[in-house]
């Protein structure tokens, strides 16, 4: 049985990762291996990078939608967005306010 995926949206519509801060950074740095002694400094300057970044809300959603299991999308680490998850909150509700959606858009 083959396993097909139907892409009911387009991530890259507006086009956001070309306007994403992190383009110019070591991917690298948004992926580290564990989360203590240089990984924690590691986590914390990709956030320093997100934070600046102007398609911020864009990033966590792809992240969230596509269930992104590594790596700091939007800000958010991968541990961030688990708990978030397990406490039940909507990451995406929280950002509404500065967020532009990509779904219809």
């Amino acid at each position: 049985m083959a396993l097909t995926w139907d892409r009911t949206h387009d991530w890259d519509g507006g086009a956001w990762r070309d306007r994403a801060s992190c383009r110019s950074s070591d991917p690298d740095l948004f992926f580290p291996v564990g989360t203590t002694g240089s990984a924690r400094e590691q986590i914390q300057a990709a956030k320093v990078i997100c934070k600046a970044c102007a398609v911020t809300a864009q990033c966590l959603e792809f992240a969230v939608m596509t269930n992104q299991e590594s790596g700091i999308w939007g800000g958010m680490s991968e541990d961030e967005r688990r708990k978030a998850r397990a406490r039940g909150i909507d990451v995406l509700v929280a950002l509404k306010p500065k967020r532009r959606s990509l779904v219809g858009s």
